[in-house]
């Protein structure tokens, strides 16, 4: 993800008004044999270490992007805050919630720096046009609200383990941890809050081979399917939100989905067909016909694009990019939904994965946020 973003930094010019325009200076990492590409690569790169201490002591560094394992979340990002580093972080935003909250407490303590999570899907533009129609109350009392993040990678029994598949890498959230903000970033921006949870955690391939060939425990859940009792602050009305996670879903190479249902308009959206928007907006009486609308390069950030074009992963990042910088200059989103996950928001994640273990160790439904 460090090279996704500096490939997105080498295309600033694609974007036509930013507000800013990122230079990268340092690169840290473990292993020297990572620096060959950005050294390659990066023009601007000045610093190389492997101390990631060394990198923040830099005064020419403003802002940092750190994607490291979770255990590392709550170490790094609150090192970062404490140097006066602005940061864009990676989910889940510590390894579990103790972590999540001992990093907010700093982010609290120095309200000068500018702290966001990366979450990089709702930037495709047929995604934007299903939260326009949320920002517009366009849905009506909503029936219920589908999303979900879909790989199937881990298929493969014989795929060798790596650090998202150890407990004390990854932590006890599993799947949760590593996909959810994908699934939660645009219900969690409209303001939806989920009173309870009923998690159903499966544990599908248990053992896989290390870098030796020895099968060791594989310990994560890899799929997870949350059942919650939402509230729709428009309404008030509670209604049914379902949150699919899963790293063995046999077919689908990285899907993200979001559906709404409601009683004046529904609307989904997938990545499995990103320029595919379905809408159906009713009227008492009236017929009940889904529309199918071809999105194009219509993306919150202006580009050179044209809009007949089609839009994909890397221009999502280099979006998400732009919305922090945006942010960041301004003090405020380019719109509701064209904005980078705030801290509060990973915190709201934390607490309904925290409930959905619960929910599973005891097979109840669990209210968020209690305990």
């Amino acid at each position: 993800m460090g090279r996704e973003f500096a490939s997105a930094a080498a295309r600033w010019c694609h974007l036509l008004e930013a507000e800013a325009q990122p230079r990268i200076v340092a690169a840290c990492n473990t292993s020297p044999a990572a620096f060959r590409w950005f050294k390659e690569s990066v023009p601007s790169l000045t610093q190389t270490t492997q101390d990631y201490r060394e990198l923040l002591g830099n005064p020419e560094v403003e802002a940092v992007y750190v994607a490291v394992p979770h255990h590392l979340h709550r170490e790094i990002y609150c090192a970062a805050i404490l140097a006066g580093k602005h940061l864009m972080g990676e989910k889940p935003f510590g390894i579990d919630q103790a972590a999540n909250d001992a990093i907010l407490a700093v982010v609290r303590r120095h309200p000068e720096v500018f702290v966001r999570c990366s979450s990089e899907f709702p930037f495709f533009p047929g995604l934007q046009r299903l939260c326009d129609l949320v920002e517009q109350n366009a849905f009506g009392q909503i029936i219920e609200a589908n999303t979900g993040f879909l790989h199937s990678s881990d298929l493969d029994p014989n795929k060798p383990i790596n650090w998202k598949r150890m407990i004390e890498f990854n932590g006890e959230y599993g799947v949760m941890g590593d996909l959810g903000m994908h699934a939660l970033h645009v219900p969690l921006r409209a303001g939806w809050r989920p009173r309870n949870v009923r998690a159903v955690l499966s544990n599908i391939v248990k053992q896989r081979k290390n870098s030796q060939g020895n099968l060791v425990p594989c310990a994560t859940w890899d799929n997870s399917l949350l059942l919650m009792e939402t509230v729709d602050p428009v309404t008030g009305e509670p209604f049914p939100w379902t949150v699919k996670l899963q790293r063995i879903a046999p077919g689908h190479r990285n899907t993200w989905y979001t559906e709404v249902l409601g009683t004046r308009a529904s609307a989904r959206w997938s990545s499995a067909n990103p320029r595919l928007l379905e809408m159906m907006r009713y009227t008492p009486g009236g017929q009940q016909v889904w529309e199918q609308v071809q999105t194009g390069y219509e993306p919150a950030f202006k580009a050179i694009t044209g809009p007949i074009f089609e839009f994909g992963f890397s221009d999502s990042i280099l979006q998400m990019w732009a919305a922090f910088l945006y942010e960041l200059v301004r003090g405020q989103p380019l719109k509701k939904f064209a904005g980078c996950v705030k801290p509060e928001e990973t915190a709201l994640s934390h607490q309904i994965f925290t409930a959905a273990l619960e929910s599973q160790r005891n097979s109840t439904t669990v209210i968020v946020g209690e305990g």
